[in-house]
């Protein structure tokens, strides 16, 4: 079955806005979140709005790549397919296939003749990596899975309980989208997880202890949104006979973070106004991931809401922290250039003295910037002493 497309215009347009730029246009995200789809929307968008364009396009999981697969053939399919006078265009879907693909990404950007896009796996085109691989400057797109408002689009449905609870059920992959029953959704997206865990960490990183990995990972998973430290967490582990020691933990998070599955998420002190070095939180890149590898049983909905949160800032390019203000925690500061907002998430705020909980650290704040409160309240956002209090339905969308 073919699966739905749908635009994803807040991508796309990124990316035409760098049309025409010197940089190595490189698109990077979790696996299964569309790097290769999105691709096909930008040669789609060349081919229709940039005049006497030339499209060499390379996606190298299809079968009749097989014989451009080392650097010097892949470089001279390229060169061979040059228009002069035209605005050419690489566009390389799964570009790691090719063996020693970064040299010829520097060939033909040091040419200065192509405009250069490429896709890869993770495994491949880390973020921290991507100085090291490439001379020329890269320019690098994050993609996510779907947000509340692309399932919306998805299924051409309007925002209400119902559909966010759908949402908050069945996450942002898209490709689980294709099967109806639940169990085989939460099937697909474990195997996305194990491929992400096996080709993208394991073999990369030549990791002798497999399973330790996957205790971990279950470990995060069920303490998502929880302040946690390295130490901690190795304790933990030793105490229930797994063995391991902070610095086996502290690479294994790294391996995790950039491979796009958690995302850390650092502590700041708002009077202060330092970032704190120790206890980080850490969230799912999408919570599916949760309900796929550990169950839908007891369901902790104000965490979950917390990682949807956290992901939704970081999808709209705030940089997120932990608020810290008079050994209160206020669950995200959030800050783009010149903007700074507080927030508080919960579940249910109903509750008067739950509420009051969920305020107080907002109130202490002395500075003058947006503060809001993001609960599933099932009202009109509303007002109190300065706080906006809003329904994560309307917020998400």
């Amino acid at each position: 079955m073919k699966m739905k497309i749908i635009k994803r215009e807040k991508y796309l347009d990124t990316l035409i806005s760098v049309i025409g730029t010197p940089d190595i246009k490189v698109i990077t995200g979790v696996r299964r979140c569309g790097k290769s789809k999105l691709l096909d929307e930008l040669k789609t968008y060349i081919e229709k709005n940039i005049k006497t364009n030339n499209i060499i396009y390379v996606n190298f999981s299809l079968h009749d790549t097989t014989n451009i697969m080392k650097c010097e053939l892949l470089y001279k399919y390229i060169e061979d397919r040059y228009q002069e006078g035209s605005n050419n265009f690489v566009l390389i879907d799964e570009v790691q296939m090719c063996e020693d693909f970064e040299k010829v990404i520097n060939w033909i950007h040091a040419e200065e003749k192509f405009d250069i896009y490429i896709t890869g796996s993770n495994a491949f085109l880390l973020s921290s990596d991507l100085a090291t691989l490439f001379t020329g400057r890269t320019f690098e797109l994050e993609l996510y899975p779907f947000s509340y408002g692309e399932y919306l689009k998805y299924y051409n449905q309007e925002r209400s309980d119902k559909t966010f609870n759908d949402y908050l059920l069945n996450g942002g992959l898209a490709g689980s989208y294709l099967y109806d029953d639940s169990n085989e959704k939460y099937k697909y997206i474990n195997d996305v997880y194990k491929t992400l865990i096996i080709r993208d960490i394991v073999n990369k990183y030549k990791i002798q202890n497999e399973s330790l990995l996957d205790t971990l990972t279950d470990f995060l998973m069920d303490n998502v949104s929880n302040i946690t430290s390295i130490r901690n967490i190795s304790n933990i582990l030793n105490n229930n006979h797994v063995a391991t020691n902070d610095k086996i933990i502290s690479r294994y998070i790294t391996y995790l973070c950039n491979a796009f599955m958690f995302y850390k998420i650092r502590r700041f002190d708002i009077q202060g106004k330092k970032y704190l070095s120790s206890q980080d939180k850490y969230y799912l890149v999408d919570h599916s991931f949760k309900f796929a590898k550990l169950g839908t049983k007891n369901i902790n909905y104000g965490r979950v809401l917390e990682n949807i949160v956290a992901i939704e800032l970081l999808r709209q390019g705030y940089e997120v922290y932990v608020g810290v203000l008079n050994n209160k925690e206020i669950d995200f500061v959030a800050m783009k250039r010149n903007e700074k907002i507080y927030i508080q998430v919960s579940d249910d705020i109903s509750n008067d003295e739950t509420f009051q909980r969920e305020v107080a650290p907002l109130l202490k704040i002395q500075d003058a910037y947006p503060r809001m409160i993001i609960a599933r309240t099932h009202h009109e956002k509303y007002q109190y002493e300065g706080i906006q209090i809003v329904n994560i339905v309307d917020w998400l969308s």
